[in-house]
């Protein structure tokens, strides 16, 4: 399933045009802008088509031409503008249009229908299934209850839906947006389903008393726990936030709120792709005592399966190693298997299911560098080690790339302090960097923390695209 957002955000965008706050300023400063969210799924369907949708995807390059069904979640103005159905009414050489949607969702065409681009009206309810057909195949549809009644009598509001969405090549697509914590029939209905890909909204952020049927950053880690509790997501399954708002904190700051909850946010016009997306991969460098093993962990919480690869080995004698080490077993869950191993590349290529925390490649560096006798004065000794060293780091970084199950890994930063007096030192120094870096470029995310604070890292090619536009 090959899936695109148009939009990402909520019924104001983000930032709101009218809002100064720090979230709106930063966004805006950054250049960062998100739509109302909708949906395209392998370029035939779409889901939610609100009053900018089409701009969106003008500007984004795509063409909704061969869009052959259009899903409504419910009436509210930004999720459906009837007026798209004159603009395409203009094009005379287009396929019959399938919308499906609430009863009330579907009385707000009826202005807009004109006999010159044929279109078949479908009202659905929740717990509906029906078939979608497209070019690839018939793709099922279930209607799920959302929960998203504000209490004052908002029919539109009242009968929102979700969908469950199996998509042709077997892949399936929970489509959460707008709601509150899902009912249990609706937890009911979702058992199992082992969902490959999850948009679910997070509009109101740390505004917790909102009232309204809407999640926020209490209410969304809960309904997460639910989904996972009953089996719709797994520790295979891609979340990923939508309708975000201006309530939110700066993306950054949501991005480091999300992750412990194993759930991401991306750009508008991002495709995600079911069939070839990675598992998540995470980078973690700081200096010494700057909190990264503890962040590492509280990321890791979220698995139920995780293995622990310590890989700085026994040191039999040094009573201070001791305690830091029983200082991190201390801290970890009970159920977490641990290994301990410098052979990353092996357990990384091999393992296949689960989460694998690593901690860390400084370690595992210096048992590559120990092995080649990279600390050998020998100028041609060392030049042949540094040669070793350098292809070990390059098939750490391709083992991670590909790896088939997700990632966080731990490293320190070196390069920050003064240089090194020893030739070894400062070998040590530039390759820990190289390392880092080329793992940085080989993961999905990477943070760097000091004094216990967390801060997100921007990959150099966005920084320079953005320094260029």
């Amino acid at each position: 399933m090959r899936v695109q957002l148009l939009g990402t955000g909520s019924a104001d965008g983000w930032p709101n045009p009218f809002c100064e706050c720090e979230s709106c300023d930063r966004a805006r400063r950054q250049g960062q802008t998100r739509a109302p969210s909708a949906a395209l799924l392998d370029g035939e369907i779409l889901v939610d088509f609100g009053p900018v949708v089409g701009n969106a995807a003008s500007r984004l390059g795509v063409s909704l031409q061969k869009v052959r069904h259009v899903l409504f979640t419910h009436g509210h103005p930004d999720h459906l503008a009837p007026d798209f159905l004159l603009w395409r009414s203009w094009i005379r050489t287009l396929d019959t249009l399938h919308i499906w949607g609430p009863r009330h969702a579907i009385t707000r065409f009826e202005h807009w229908v004109t006999d010159k681009a044929p279109v078949v009206f479908h009202v659905i309810e929740p717990g509906d299934h029906f078939v979608a057909a497209t070019s690839r195949g018939k793709v099922g549809v279930r209607v799920l209850p959302a929960s998203h009644a504000h209490g004052n009598g908002d029919v539109f509001a009242d009968e929102a839906v979700l969908y469950d969405i199996t998509a042709t090549d077997g892949d399936r697509l929970l489509y959460a947006s707008d709601t509150g914590p899902l009912s249990d029939s609706c937890l009911d209905s979702v058992r199992e389903r082992n969902f490959d890909l999850v948009l679910i909204e997070e509009t109101f952020g740390q505004h917790v008393l909102h009232k309204t049927g809407h999640l926020d950053l209490s209410t969304l880690p809960a309904t997460l726990a639910d989904l996972r509790r009953v089996g719709a997501i797994t520790a295979a399954s891609d979340v990923v936030a939508i309708h975000l708002s201006h309530h939110n904190p700066p993306a950054d700051q949501l991005s480091l709120a999300l992750a412990p909850h194993q759930a991401r946010i991306v750009d508008d016009g991002t495709v995600i792709d079911t069939r070839t997306t990675q598992k998540s991969r995470t980078l973690i460098v700081g200096g010494a005592r700057s909190g990264k093993s503890a962040f590492a962990e509280s990321l890791a919480s979220h698995s139920r399966e995780v293995t622990y690869v310590a890989t700085g080995g026994e040191r039999p004698g040094d009573s201070e190693w001791l305690e830091r080490v029983q200082a991190h077993q201390s801290r970890r869950p009970q159920h977490w298997r641990t290994l301990e191993s410098s052979d990353l590349i092996g357990i990384i290529t091999n393992c296949t299911s689960g989460l694998l925390l690593i901690d860390c490649v400084s370690l595992w560096l210096t048992h590559v560098l120990d092995a080649a006798d990279a600390w050998n004065e020998d100028e041609g000794l060392r030049s042949l080690a540094t040669t070793q060293a350098h292809h070990a780091i390059d098939e750490l970084a391709a083992a991670v790339r590909t790896a088939g199950v997700e990632l966080i890994i731990v490293s320190n930063e070196v390069g920050q302090g003064v240089v090194p007096e020893t030739a070894s030192g400062r070998l040590f120094r530039d390759l820990l960097g190289i390392a880092n870096t080329k793992l940085a470029d080989a993961c999905s995310q990477a943070y760097f923390m000091v004094a216990g604070q967390v801060l997100p890292l921007a990959a150099v090619s966005h920084l320079i695209a953005k320094e260029h536009q």
